[in-house]
C-alpha cells in the first residue's frame, strides 16, 4: 500500500494487504504493518481478539484497517471497517459519501498476530463479489503520540479520501468466459 504524500509515518515502514479470493467462499484480507509496531496505537496484549457483537462507528479516528467494494461501473458501494481489537462498522452508500444505511451484522471473522516489528489482521469477509466486482483497500494507522497515516492501493488527488473512485484499484471476480 501507498502512504498518502501528506500524512507520513513516523514509526511504521510499510502497510500490506493480501486478497485471497475464492469463488465458493468469498474474499479474505490480510492486512500487514511493518515497524516499529510498539509505537502505533493497538490494543495490549497477544493480539486476541473478541469480535464485538455491534457496529462501532469512528474507527477511522484510530487505527483502522478498511475495505470498500462496489461492482463496475455502479454509483453505489460498501464500506468495511475493522478495528484490531474486534470492534468492525458496515455501511451501505448509494453514492459517494451518501450513506443509505448501516449493516447490522458482521459477516465475517478477524484474527490478530503481533511479533517483532509486524502486526496482522485477518478478515474473512465471507463475500461472494459478482463478476467485475471493484475493491478499494485501505488503512489508517495512528501512532502513539498522535500522528496518523493514511494507506491505500491508490490515491486520489487532494486529501486522503478513500471513498473515491479512484481508489477502487483492484478487480475481484470470475474472469470473463473464454
Amino acid at each position: 500500500m501507498i502512504c498518502h504524500p501528506d500524512t507520513p509515518a513516523d514509526a511504521v515502514q510499510a502497510v500490506w494487504v493480501e486478497v485471497s479470493f475464492s469463488l465458493g467462499d468469498g474474499f479474505a484480507l490480510r492486512f500487514g504493518v511493518e515497524g516499529d509496531v510498539a509505537r502505533v496505537v493497538l490494543p495490549p496484549g497477544d493480539g486476541a481478539l473478541v469480535i464485538a457483537d455491534a457496529p462501532t462507528d469512528g474507527l477511522w479516528q484510530t487505527t483502522c484497517f478498511e475495505a470498500f467494494l462496489t461492482e463496475e461501473g455502479e454509483a453505489d458501494y460498501t464500506e468495511f471497517n475493522y478495528a484490531p481489537d474486534g470492534r468492525w462498522a458496515c455501511y451501505q452508500f448509494d453514492d459517494y459519501r451518501s450513506l443509505a444505511r448501516t449493516d447490522e451484522l458482521a459477516p465475517w471473522e478477524m484474527t490478530s498476530e503481533r511479533g517483532e516489528g509486524l502486526y496482522i489482521l485477518r478478515i474473512e469477509p465471507g463475500i461472494l463479489p459478482d463478476r467485475g466486482s471493484k475493491l478499494a483497500l485501505a488503512a489508517v494507522i495512528e501512532e502513539i503520540g498522535g500522528t496518523r497515516s493514511y494507506w491505500a492501493l491508490r490515491h486520489p488527488p487532494g486529501k486522503p479520501d478513500f471513498h473515491h473512485r479512484d481508489c477502487f484499484a483492484l478487480t475481484l471476480g470470475a474472469p470473463p468466459a473464454a
